[in-house]
């Protein structure tokens, strides 16, 4: 009976190093916002829900201690980076926020993001939210649970992952979400070299005429006629590249 106890915690403890791991940084549940002990309450029901099905493939429990508690730091090192990647899916909205905010004159317009849990640009602050609230409202955020589910048949329990591997997934998706944040922000950009273009030939033509006071307020509504116009066509490619993500645990 203790043997079985014991393994009962070993197996529970390697669940819900990973995933509670993943938890804390997976974009709409790992949100500062939400309370810790919310957090841990729903990692700890989650990891308890998988126990069934993911403990049959456990390595055996180690004699030695320090084995055991090298197998667990590694399973804390294997969902950190997990979940610190899905977190990076968050930084599209930081990228496009701060292009959108230079190309529409509200660069220095600041509001508290409560996903970064600072001050942030105002459109990155309204990209970020808009992002979170699309992950439930589409249930993308039942993809990242499979996701989660899925790593233990990509990355077995027992050893580190391959150093050479984990970094070039990373960096990918550290360079995707630069790439699709200057996608998201294309609408903008073509605006904004347009709209200043314009603004030079007009200075040039009319030198007496005070440009800043007579382009400012025309640049932000039209920047924010084209945003609105384009926020759909930007929501649909973050969760295209986020579905793209979580398919591949699966």
């Amino acid at each position: 009976m203790t043997l079985e106890l014991t393994a009962l915690i070993y197996a529970g403890a390697l669940i819900f190093a990973r995933l509670g791991a993943i938890l804390m940084l997976m974009p709409g549940i790992g949100e500062p916002g939400i309370p810790p002990r919310a957090r841990l309450a729903f990692a700890l029901m989650f990891a308890l829900s998988l126990a069934p099905f993911i403990a049959p493939s456990l390595p055996a429990e180690p004699v030695q201690p320090l084995q055991m508690g090298a197998i667990l730091m590694s399973e804390v090192v294997i969902g950190l980076m997990i979940g610190a990647v899905m977190r990076m899916f968050l930084a599209v909205a930081s990228v496009a926020g701060q292009i959108i905010g230079q190309q529409t004159g509200l660069a220095m317009a600041q509001a508290f993001d409560p996903s970064q849990g600072q001050s942030g640009a105002l459109m990155s602050t309204f990209l970020n939210l808009l992002f979170i609230v699309l992950l439930f409202a589409t249930n993308v955020h039942h993809l990242l649970l499979t996701a989660a589910q899925g790593s233990y048949q990509v990355l077995p329990v027992g050893g580190l992952p391959p150093v050479a591997d984990s970094a070039e997934w990373a960096l990918r998706v550290f360079t995707d979400t630069f790439r699709i944040g200057i996608q998201i922000a294309a609408p903008l950009i073509v605006f904004g070299l347009v709209f200043y273009l314009a603004l030079g030939v007009l200075s040039r033509l009319m030198p007496q005429a005070q440009i800043f006071f007579i382009a400012m307020p025309i640049n932000i509504m039209a920047g924010f006629f084209i945003f609105a116009i384009a926020v759909g066509a930007m929501a649909m490619v973050w969760l295209q590249r986020i579905e793209t993500f979580a398919v591949e645990f699966q």
